[in-house]
């Protein structure tokens, strides 16, 4: 076998990076692959056709919903996305950029998008009578057409369910409210290939809404992300699916490419009020000319003594519902992002970017949880199995980073889904892994504080910059009147042999 050199493209040491040859940086790398990612996503359009009748907010905010619906539809930056998902390796559900591992964690999701985290893994039985289900939670029966296998319409639930009438009773009410928030959960949590089309396994969580609320939601947000992820990454795949608005806000928060400032402050500004979500323009275009916006709730008069409920506070990730510009760092070329992450430095991330008066403001919803942030465990949602990895991101926590112990890489666990297996109880199929999530309190990581920045000869640096690929972009990239790359020529200096 030929020996391998420092010039060498592929990792130095390939004990980890296991699915290199599949992987998409090393299409990228050879110049096969060279498009950007397209959607899997309708919450814009959900948005559009379903406006939330006031009189469901407080089944919405009792469920625990009320943040993702604040959050609405945020502007996809898709280069940004394709980018991050050439850094994603499925081997360790991480991020490999210059610096060190990074990746999307619990805590992530509990503060940006306020679901809970602690709680029973969601999952259950997929045998469901269609009929039944949908007559005794949303009070009618769909046709067949709105049917496909254990998955409805979501825009025939916004036909059936979206206008509840003057006169309708609490039951029928809660009934509007499922499906509002059944259609949520498609669109914007866990949206299908085609994000029309919302599985029913979700609905009988949806049975009693205090109950919803006790979930671990953020748990199976974070396992279904991960999955989607991992598809991305290999095999020359050309779309994601997933909560895609999770990731790029992710990356908003931590990273300095394709980042937007807040247009009406150079501060770093809290969490806005309510008001600023109705009032704001958002990426310079007004909410009535978008059509994807957060939709204005139909206005019903209150009856004399009522007095209006107070807003909730919100999640992290509504912050971001303000307008934004993007004059003082570029955006949307996918070349162009590559570039910014192969000459990354440590000073371009933020490994702790929740503290001080960024967090002040937040529900308690998403600080509740911080006991199994660091929780090596795996994640679950139905079918979808994958593990949380914060022993290799430690200084997201602002603790000290060692070289991570081994992880397997669980390929099992990436061949089991849920096509053609619809009779499944994943509940029992799965019970091993949700017998770990239920001690997850057992298995926190735990390790010294982070004092400064970690020093380019640490020993987690030195380990890690063999087994990593440090650069995606190709060497000497110089096409004829086009953007040429300053990382391709970084990339010949550091790896020219000596001599």
């Amino acid at each position: 076998m030929a020996s391998r050199g420092l010039h060498d493209a592929d990792p130095l040491d390939p004990s980890v990076l296991l699915l290199q040859d599949r992987h998409r940086s090393h299409f990228v790398e050879t110049d096969q692959l060279q498009e950007v990612l397209r959607p899997r996503q309708q919450m814009r359009a959900f948005l559009s056709l379903w406006r939330m009748d006031p009189r469901i907010r407080p089944y919405v905010i009792r469920a625990g919903f009320y943040g993702i619906y604040r959050l609405g539809h945020i502007s996809i930056d898709w280069p940004l996305i394709t980018c991050l998902v050439e850094r994603w390796r499925p081997e360790t559900h991480t991020f490999h950029v210059p610096v060190g591992e990074m990746t999307i964690t619990l805590q992530d999701v509990a503060i940006i998008l306020g679901l809970r985290i602690d709680g029973p893994a969601v999952t259950g039985a997929c045998m469901l009578d269609v009929a039944h289900l949908c007559g005794e939670l949303l009070g009618v029966t769909p046709p067949a057409d709105a049917v496909r296998g254990l998955t409805i319409s979501i825009r025939w639930l916004c036909q059936q369910l979206s206008t509840p009438g003057p006169d309708a009773d609490e039951v029928a009410l809660e009934r509007s409210a499922r499906g509002f928030l059944l259609a949520l959960i498609g669109c914007f949590l866990f949206p299908d290939k085609k994000g029309v089309h919302v599985h029913l396994c979700f609905l009988p969580l949806l049975r009693d809404l205090t109950q919803t609320s006790t979930y671990s939601w953020g748990g199976a947000v974070l396992a279904h992300t991960y999955r989607e992820l991992c598809r991305a990454s290999l095999d020359h795949r050309c779309s994601i699916s997933g909560c895609i608005t999770l990731i790029q806000l992710w990356s908003w928060e931590r990273l300095h490419v394709g980042r937007p400032d807040f247009g009406r402050s150079a501060s770093y500004p809290a969490p806005p009020f309510a008001h600023a979500l109705h009032d704001d323009d958002v990426d310079g275009v007004a909410p009535e000319g978008m059509g994807d916006g957060l939709p204005a709730e139909p206005v019903v008069q209150p009856e004399p003594e009522a007095e209006a409920e107070p807003e909730p506070a919100l999640p992290l990730g509504c912050r971001w519902r303000v307008p934004l510009t993007r004059v003082l760092n570029p955006s949307g070329v996918l070349l162009l992002y590559r570039d910014q992450l192969d000459a990354q430095t440590s000073d371009q991330v933020l490994w702790q970017p929740y503290v001080g008066d960024v967090v002040d403001q937040l529900p308690d919803i998403c600080l509740a949880d911080q006991e199994i942030w660091r929780t090596m465990s795996p994640l679950i949602c139905f079918d979808t199995v994958e593990w949380h990895r914060p022993e290799r991101v430690l200084r997201q926590f602002g603790l000290h980073q060692d070289v991570p112990p081994d992880c397997s890489y669980h390929q099992h666990l990436h061949r089991v889904d849920a096509r053609g297996r619809h009779q499944r109880d994943w509940a029992t199929y799965h019970s091993p892994y949700i017998a770990l999530w239920e001690t997850r309190s057992t298995r926190v990581i735990h390790s010294p504080p982070l004092v400064g920045m970690m020093d380019f000869q640490d020993p987690y640096m030195q380990w890690y910059r063999r087994i990593t690929r440090r650069f995606l972009t190709p060497r000497l990239h110089r096409d004829d009147m086009r953007f040429h790359t300053t990382a391709g020529s970084m990339n010949v200096m550091v790896n020219r042999r000596p001599g």
